[in-house]
C-alpha cells in the first residue's frame, strides 16, 4: 500500500519487521500475543497470561452471544482475532503495521481453521480504511503507545464504530502523576516523546462523545510481565541466540529493565479501557 507514515509510525513499522523483533516475540512471548499478561501465579507462562488478558478484556463487551465485526488496531501475529473468532464467533479485522507479522498471522489463521472468520490488512491505525460505522467493536492491545497521534487513534476508532459499539483497549502509559523526565530512558527507545496515560484516555474520549463504561487499573502486572520476559530471555539466551542478534537482546534486557524500574516505581501504569459510542 502507498501509504505515508509519521517518523514515528515509520519507525515502529521498521522495528517490527526487522528479524530480530519478528523473531524475538514469536519466540519468547508465547507464539501467538505480543501484549501484556495478567498472572495469577508464578508458575503463569507468559502465553497463559496473555490468554487471560484476553479473556479478561472480552468479558467487558455486550456482544458476548450476539454477532460482531470486530477491528483489532495493531493486532501483531492476529493471536487475539483468533481467540476472539475460535471463543465468540466473531469476525475481525486486523489492521497491523508489519507486513512480516502479518504473513505469519494469515499462515496462523489458516493453520487453526479460522482464516473464514479472520482478514488481515495491512495498514496504521492512525488511517483507518474503513467507512463510518463499520463496526460493532475497536479492540487493542498494547499498541496505541507506538503512535504519536493518540487522540487521532481515538478519533478513527470513535468513526468506524456502530451506535452502540464498543472500545475494548490496553495500553502500557505513564502515570498521571508521574515526575517530569523520569521515563525519558523508554521515550527514547519508542523514539516517542511521551506516553498516554489513564486520565489522558479517558478526558479525550469523553470529549469526542464515548461514554466511560469504566477502567480497569493493571499497573501492578506491568513489572511483573516485563520481569517474566527479561527471566524466559536469559533461561532461553542460548536458544534465542540462533535466530536473534546478541546486541539485539543486549538492547532488549536494558529496555525491559527501565520498564521493570518504571512500573516498580509507580511511574508507569497499565489498564483495560472500555468506551461506548
Amino acid at each position: 500500500m502507498n501509504e505515508e507514515f509519521s517518523d514515528a509510525v515509520r519507525v515502529t513499522k521498521d522495528y517490527y519487521e526487522s528479524d530480530d523483533a519478528h523473531n524475538f516475540y514469536y519466540t519468547i512471548w508465547g507464539g501467538e500475543d505480543l501484549h501484556l499478561g495478567i498472572y495469577e501465579s508464578e508458575k503463569d507462562t507468559i502465553f497463559e497470561a496473555s490468554r487471560r488478558t484476553i479473556q479478561k478484556m472480552a468479558e467487558k463487551s455486550s456482544f458476548i452471544g450476539k454477532k460482531a465485526r470486530v477491528i483489532d488496531l495493531g493486532g501483531g501475529f492476529s493471536g487475539s482475532a483468533r481467540y476472539l473468532a475460535k471463543n465468540y464467533g466473531w469476525e475481525v479485522v486486523v489492521l497491523n503495521l508489519s507486513g512480516a507479522e502479518n504473513q505469519r498471522g494469515r499462515k496462523m489463521n489458516k493453520e487453526q481453521g479460522l482464516d473464514h472468520l479472520i482478514e488481515v490488512v495491512d495498514g496504521n491505525f492512525a488511517n483507518v480504511p474503513y467507512p463510518d460505522a463499520s463496526f460493532d467493536i475497536v479492540w487493542s492491545q498494547d499498541a496505541i503507545l507506538h503512535s504519536d497521534n493518540r487522540s487521532q487513534v481515538l478519533d478513527e476508532a470513535y468513526r468506524v464504530l456502530k451506535p452502540g459499539g464498543e472500545m475494548i483497549f490496553t495500553d502500557p502509559m505513564q502515570a498521571d502523576d508521574c515526575p517530569e523526565g523520569v521515563l525519558q530512558p523508554i521515550y527514547d527507545r519508542i523514539h516517542l516523546v511521551s506516553l498516554g496515560s489513564p486520565g489522558f484516555y479517558r478526558d479525550y474520549a469523553k470529549q469526542i462523545g464515548f461514554q466511560d463504561m469504566g477502567y480497569v487499573n493493571l499497573d501492578d502486572y506491568l513489572p511483573i510481565h516485563y520481569s517474566r520476559v527479561l527471566e524466559e530471555m536469559e533461561n532461553r539466551e542460548s536458544e534465542l541466540e540462533q535466530v536473534v542478534s546478541k546486541e539485539y537482546i543486549q538492547n532488549m534486557k536494558k529496555g525491559l529493565r527501565y520498564w521493570i524500574d518504571g512500573g516498580n516505581k509507580g511511574y508507569l501504569a497499565w489498564g483495560l479501557f472500555h468506551f461506548k459510542k
